[in-house]
């Protein structure tokens, strides 16, 4: 909790004094069906994709439905025989394309490193206004390893408007497929930094069951925003495992959410011209058992904060600050029966926080900090080279920086590096295999095209 108070008492007076100066915000980027529907540049949304500025927090709170130009709108009103019918004239669809280079400071055994991916990936997208009320963003993705098409973030959702105490009050009701990907802000894991990845890098074991979840679950929830301040979401989740037959078995996977999960957020926003910043808090609980859907639970209850300033410089510059924390405390008594952790309670503690410079929104440059701590359980975290920990601790820290060049809106160039201090408990031989935490510092070189 040290982490926390530090978190609380640094970010937090840091965004109240930057947000006594005023301007309009800035504006930036977005998926190309979002363009053509509203008529803006990605830019109207975006700093720098996926980053929203005011106006994408508002375009998504509203359910991805504003539409600029009605002439391209089919419509015909509804009597007392017959439905109304609102239409887009096209259907709101995006393609995206990836190429890549990877490379690790040392290779991982066995394999040859530096590996050129074309493509890496490939999305196409169902993003824009279904109807007056209900809108998308839906992503279905290549995935050039495992060879198909499998369902990527979804996030379908109803919003209306009304007042409240003679403000104005956004509502919504809302399905998705990973806890804080309907979030507004880039502070939370969904969204969150950094915003590209490569696809076979190691990487941590430890990990949130809030980041741990997307694409295996389904979620129906509700959501509203007073006086474009105060923000509410609240979400019931469970398993889904696409790919796997039904009725859900349960068999083969870790998680298997027993009942229902729910999710919850409450953020508070302020916008002063040159200044907009966020401070909230988030959690979920889950109950869940590996391997099966009956028998003994694992229990977890995740506690989250979270804040993100975006302040305009020099006219066109933005300088976004963001970070949060997440307090897992969990029983794991099912995995303890397998033998797979100790018994009694664990927890674990994930900090992650940024720094990004827009340059207008040609150029970007990001470096963000990460830091994992817990519970140390040799059963839990076992050795094995390269993914294992020697010790049983899941500590792991480290930085991620990149650079982003978009010479045109729809199309990214960028160059990443994320080095890490910890890895898996230790800094050398954390493996017990003669490998070292800075032999997974990695090169990523990346192009996204939009369509």
């Amino acid at each position: 909790m040290k982490k926390l108070g530090i978190f609380l008492l640094g970010v937090v007076p840091v965004l109240m004094l930057l947000s006594f100066s005023v301007v309009n915000p800035p504006q930036v980027k977005a998926v190309p069906s979002y363009a053509r529907q509203t008529g803006l540049a990605c830019s109207g949304c975006h700093y720098t994709p996926p980053e929203l500025n005011p106006a994408g927090r508002r375009f998504k709170l509203l359910g991805y439905v504003d539409k600029a130009d009605e002439s391209k709108v089919v419509k015909a009103d509804g009597g007392k025989k017959r439905a109304a019918l609102d239409l887009l004239a096209s259907l709101p669809l995006s393609a995206m394309l990836e190429t890549s280079f990877t490379s690790t400071k040392s290779p991982v055994p066995g394999t040859q490193n530096g590996s050129v991916e074309l493509p890496q990936d490939i999305s196409l997208f169902l993003s824009g206004a279904w109807t007056t009320h209900v809108g998308s963003f839906m992503q279905v993705t290549y995935d050039t390893q495992d060879d198909h098409f499998g369902i990527d973030n979804t996030d379908v959702r109803y919003a209306n408007k009304t007042t409240l105490g003679g403000k104005e009050l956004v509502y919504g009701l809302n399905v998705n497929n990973n806890p804080t990907v309907e979030d507004l802000w880039n502070s939370t894991p969904a969204w969150g930094y950094s915003w590209v990845s490569d696809d076979w890098a190691p990487t941590p074991t430890a990990a949130p069951i809030l980041t741990s979840l997307g694409q295996d679950v389904a979620g129906f929830g509700g959501y509203a925003m007073w006086n474009s301040h105060l923000y509410f979401d609240a979400t019931l989740y469970r398993s889904e495992h696409v790919g796997a037959s039904q009725p859900n078995s349960g068999t083969d996977f870790g998680f298997n959410v027993r009942g229902l999960a729910p999710y919850w957020r409450v953020a508070y926003q302020q916008l002063t011209g040159k200044t907009q910043y966020e401070f909230g808090a988030y959690g979920m609980h889950m109950r869940s058992s590996p391997g099966a859907i009956t028998g003994l639970e694992d229990n977890f209850t995740d506690y989250a904060v979270d804040a993100q300033i975006d302040r305009t410089l020099f006219r066109t510059d933005v300088l976004s600050l963001r970070g949060t924390y997440i307090r897992e405390n969990s029983n794991l008594a099912a995995m303890a029966a397998l033998e797979a952790a100790s018994p009694g309670n664990h927890h674990l503690n994930t900090f992650m926080a940024n720094a990004e410079y827009h340059i207008g929104n040609k150029y970007s440059a990001t470096f963000g900090w990460f830091d994992t701590n817990g519970t140390v359980d040799p059963l839990l975290y076992p050795q094995s080279d390269i993914s294992g920990s020697a010790n049983g601790d899941p500590k792991s820290s480290g930085y991620i920086a990149n650079f982003g060049f978009w010479p045109w809106q729809n199309l990214q160039l960028s160059a990443q590096y994320t080095g890490y201090t910890r890895f898996n408990g230790g800094n050398t031989n954390y493996d017990a295999a003669g490998r070292n935490a800075s032999g997974n510092n990695t090169v990523y070189l990346v192009a996204r095209f939009l369509f």
